[in-house]
């Protein structure tokens, strides 16, 4: 039977950065301030040391981001000092790997995988399937380009077909040739629509400026910062540039390079105004035939949409190919992920989806629910890949607020059904960002209920202005409270899980400056370190609690 393991890490593995803590009940504190200081350390203990040489666990770690594993080397002197497992806070996310097309790119996580690699840190994976800095623009991309257009989109654009008019007049338009510009404008039968008309600009000397020889439409009327489709056709003689401006009162520009023959150019512009004017500037010699110019806006219009399988099966194949592809690409290298992070909701600890969980606009481009298209076998999906990929990885689960029964037995029951259906689930991570007033049954009873799982377990920060003040300095009994409440944690981790489930502690940040916790508006102080990456009292009481002392 294959031995599972329960992690417990403690800087609370804060697998998020805009996570979201429900506040912590102040009944039963039993924090005792005087309890760092029970026993005393050696001046060359270590965090990874204490915890190896006592038998606690065999790793302990910390978060860690390129930014500043790149350019302080102290910091990283001090990370291999005291950690042999790191976490990346960003660089493997969905959404700092896929890009806008969804191509892959590795590149600044590779930067930082080499950087610890070649300081002997081993690398835990975070995070392969999560509902957060998601590359939401592509994904929802995907099902928008499902949809079935019944129609033609609204041309907002008049007389872009060129057919009203007579000679070398064109209704709509006003045609300047002036400055230094020598050219002419005319009509021709060789069009591109169907019709009879065409205009021809014919363009003998560009001039100084590219508005000396210029073709002005007619305003239209537009939403303001909304983004509309400009499509032209063109056919030149040879190879030239057509410069696309919409201007009224502000100009923007698009710079068209055309080629021989007929082509359709397509410009998405968010115009800023609502009622700009179409313009065609003409900054290189050449000939240029114009017609079937339109503007759209894209969300117009009648669409059927995708059937609930069609979006399903494009959004499992997106899950799919990331995850395979991430794992693949670390395969040998990265052999612990978080595959699944923070799959429930904070009302009732029910699976988060779109019943109970609703993106905010501020996060449209960023958030994304995978439940809402594969439903409560999306992380079933997602062990399914990442075990696929590689075998041998060990694989974790997340969540926070675990300190509340509701969501801690929320979880437990949905990783017995996963397992149940087949997933390889080998550890349950708990993002334990607590704070002075956590009460210490809660931490008890979370350990306990999760060692009776079999499965691995990580954890915490302890945040201490509890009062969320913008102008809250720390004082010495503060961070002896801090340090007393680590403290608690490591004796209650190592009290209540069996040794051979401890895979070990991870702490979300060195520095009490990088914390996601510090914000500039409410100042807070929860690792181990300060600033200056001096010792606190915290970590004192750790090395001591991972003693025995």
């Amino acid at each position: 039977m294959k031995q599972t393991y329960l992690i417990a890490g403690i800087a609370l593995i804060t697998l998020i950065y805009s996570c979201k803590k429900e506040p912590t009940p102040a009944a039963q504190n039993n924090v005792n301030n005087n309890n760092t200081n029970t026993g005393t350390i050696s001046d060359t203990a270590t965090l990874r040391g204490s915890a190896t040489s006592s038998n606690a666990f065999p790793n302990f770690g910390f978060a860690v981001t390129y930014g500043t594993m790149s350019s302080n080397a102290a910091y990283v002197a001090t990370v291999k000092k005291e950690a042999n497992y790191v976490t990346f806070g960003n660089e493997l996310k969905y959404g700092s790997i896929v890009q806008n097309d969804g191509s892959f790119n590795y590149t600044t996580a590779d930067a930082l995988y080499t950087i610890c690699s070649n300081n002997g840190l081993q690398v835990l994976g975070h995070n392969l399937c999560w509902y957060s800095q998601q590359n939401a623009t592509y994904l929802n991309g995907l099902i928008s380009a499902l949809n079935i257009q019944n129609g033609p989109l609204t041309n907002l654009m008049q007389y872009g077909d060129f057919e009203a008019g007579t000679g070398s007049d064109f209704t709509g338009w006003s045609n300047l040739v002036g400055g230094t510009a020598i050219g002419s404008f005319s009509a021709v039968v060789d069009d591109n629509d169907g019709g009879s008309r065409a205009m021809q600009a014919t363009v003998t000397t560009p001039g100084a400026n590219a508005y000396d020889m210029q073709s002005i439409g007619t305003a239209f009327t537009v939403t303001p910062n909304k983004t509309y489709t400009v499509k032209v056709s063109i056919k030149s003689a040879a190879a030239g540039t057509v410069r696309l401006v919409m201007q009224n009162t502000v100009y923007q520009q698009d710079d068209l390079t055309t080629t021989p023959g007929w082509a359709t150019y397509t410009w998405n512009v968010t115009i800023t105004e609502s009622s700009p004017i179409l313009r065609f500037n003409f900054p290189a010699a050449g000939v240029y035939v114009i017609d079937n110019v339109t503007v759209t806006d894209p969300s117009s219009g009648s669409f059927t949409p995708p059937t609930a399988a069609q979006s399903a099966a494009v959004i499992d194949t997106a899950l799919h190919k990331f995850i395979t592809a991430t794992v693949n690409h670390y395969k040998g290298k990265i052999k612990v992920w978080d595959v699944v992070n923070e799959p429930m909701s904070d009302g009732n600890g029910a699976l988060r989806d779109a019943t109970n969980y609703t993106i905010s606009a501020a996060n449209i481009g960023n958030q994304f629910l995978w439940s809402q298209y594969l439903g409560r076998n999306f992380a079933l999906k997602a062990f399914q890949y990442a075990k696929a990929a590689d075998p041998t990885i060990v694989g974790f689960i997340n969540e926070y607020n675990l300190e509340y029964n509701f969501k801690l037995d929320s979880l437990i029951a949905y990783v017995a059904q996963l397992k149940a259906q087949g997933a390889q689930i080998d550890g349950i991570g708990t993002q334990m960002h607590i704070s002075l007033q956590t009460s210490q049954a809660s931490i008890d009873n979370e350990f306990i209920k999760l060692a009776q799982t079999g499965l691995l377990v990580r954890v915490l920060d302890v945040a201490v202005n509890t009062a969320k003040s913008s102008s809250f300095v720390p004082d010495a009994p503060t961070f002896a409270s801090q340090a007393a409440m680590y403290k608690y944690v490591v004796q209650s981790y190592l009290k209540n899980v069996p040794a051979a489930q401890r895979f070990g502690i991870t702490v979300w940040g060195l520095t009490d400056n990088e914390s996601w916790i510090n914000t500039p508006t409410v100042p807070d102080f929860p690792l181990l370190f300060d600033k200056n990456i001096s010792k606190k009292p915290a970590y004192t009481s750790v090395i001591q609690g991972l003693k025995g002392l």
